[in-house]
């Protein structure tokens, strides 16, 4: 079920759980008050088809060159080559 946001004057902000059917709240639960619906911000959507994401549009080239990049810099090495060590004994 989803999850509304409401602003009451009185009690402030607060969210209930509804059907997408029923009508929204016109009063707070707890005082009575008139409420007013709020835009939501809490949006769980969660995307599992390929398509979403901007690596899955990369052309072929690009996935090439990245390859590329990615074995050229696991062959270099990882220590800095300074002889400042070397030259201090």
């Amino acid at each position: 079920m989803p999850t509304y946001d409401y602003h009451c004057d009185t009690c402030g902000d607060f969210e209930v759980f509804q059907n997408i059917k029923d009508e929204p709240l016109r009063e707070c639960p707890k005082c009575g008050n008139p409420v007013r619906k709020l835009v939501s911000k809490n949006v769980n959507v969660i995307y599992k088809a390929p398509g979403f994401y901007v690596s899955d549009h990369r052309s072929k080239e690009y996935k090439e060159k990245a390859k590329e990049d990615k074995e050229g810099s696991s062959t270099t090495s990882s220590k800095p080559s300074c002889s400042c060590t070397a030259a201090a004994s």
